[in-house]
């Protein structure tokens, strides 16, 4: 899956702009619900940002219900039943 460009100059922070994209690929379904997203260093990788830049967009998707994260394991898409409920 080819990422969006990240434009270092536009007024959204670069981890706007990433979760952003990654909100893009849940809602068609290219993140399945239930599979992991892509793991902090591939996701590094993949924008050419650094880490914490990656944590704070996986936090946006946290806050807005789209992930949840399993310690030791990763990040996953929220079921769509879940979305509406409890957050982790």
């Amino acid at each position: 899956m080819a990422a969006r460009e990240i434009d270092h100059q536009a007024p959204e922070p670069p981890y706007r702009q990433i979760a952003a994209d990654l909100t893009a690929e849940i809602e068609r379904g290219d993140l399945a619900p239930d599979r992991p997203i892509p793991s902090e260093s591939q996701l590094v990788q993949r924008y050419g940002v650094a880490r914490n830049t990656v944590r704070s967009a996986i936090a946006v998707l946290r806050e807005a219900g789209l992930v949840y994260t399993v310690p030791q394991r990763g990040t996953y898409v929220r079921g769509r039943a879940e979305s509406a409920g409890e957050s982790t």
